[in-house]
């Protein structure tokens, strides 16, 4: 697909074309550039696709951990949590969760220096769903 335009204005006339190219093997998640109209698409690498695949596991994993540890202390510590807010509870495990999420995640490789909204929310999700499911399992 290629896209044409033409603009004049004061007797010049300026002319890009854009071309975007759609393969099998590119990533959604992948650095486009562009340049003079072009868009490049960076594909990735089966090495680079295995090893961004094993950073997700990990990532999933360290969070659900962190999930069900949090779910246990809170029931050793508040129980039903009948004297305390239950949503204060979450948010102490969500706070520590991430401070202990910064220093886990270098241990495996993983730089959180590049994490954004996206990846932060994702794994804080996680922490808090598997702390919520654990806390109940354990009330019941």
């Amino acid at each position: 697909m290629s896209k044409s335009s033409s603009r004049t204005g004061k007797g010049k006339s300026k002319s890009t074309t854009g071309v975007v190219v759609a393969s099998d093997n590119v990533d959604t998640n992948v650095d486009a550039k562009t340049e003079k109209g072009i868009i490049k698409i960076k594909e990735k690498t089966p090495e680079e696709r295995k090893q961004n695949h094993i950073n997700g596991i990990i990532k999933t994993a360290v969070s659900s951990i962190l999930g069900i540890i949090g779910g246990i202390v809170a029931y050793d510590q508040f129980g039903t949590a009948e004297d305390v807010r239950w949503y204060a509870v979450l948010t102490i495990v969500a706070v520590l969760a991430y401070y202990a999420q910064r220093l886990i995640y270098p241990s495996f490789k993983i730089s959180t220096k590049e994490f954004g909204f996206k990846d932060w929310f994702y794994v804080e999700f996680l922490v808090i769903d598997f702390c919520l499911v654990t806390w109940t399992l354990l009330l019941n």
